[in-house]
């Protein structure tokens, strides 16, 4: 299978999503990191959010999006930091 040939301009939205979409978990990650605290955060919200990322992994595979699959690979090692980390620390 070859990575799909996207038009340049889906091609880019598709990159800025992929990184905003894990920018804006880090900061959640680096506080949790740091402080170890994670009683206010809802486990459930994490394992759906979880299940929904490697969901859209396994859908930019299907449809080899490279934007798509690099995002999702990431978000999803961030989501499953949060969610150890919720069970670890409550």
């Amino acid at each position: 299978m070859r990575i799909s040939t996207m038009n340049p301009i889906a091609y880019v939205i598709g990159s800025l999503a992929a990184l905003l979409s894990t920018v804006a978990m880090t900061p959640q990650v680096i506080k949790i990191h740091k402080t170890k605290n994670t009683r206010d955060l809802s486990l459930m919200a994490f394992v759906v959010l979880s299940c929904a990322i490697f969901l859209w992994f396994i859908y930019g595979l299907l449809i080899m999006a490279l934007p798509v699959i690099i995002g999702n690979t990431l978000g999803f090692i961030l989501t499953i930091y949060i969610v150890i980390m919720k069970i670890k620390y409550g």
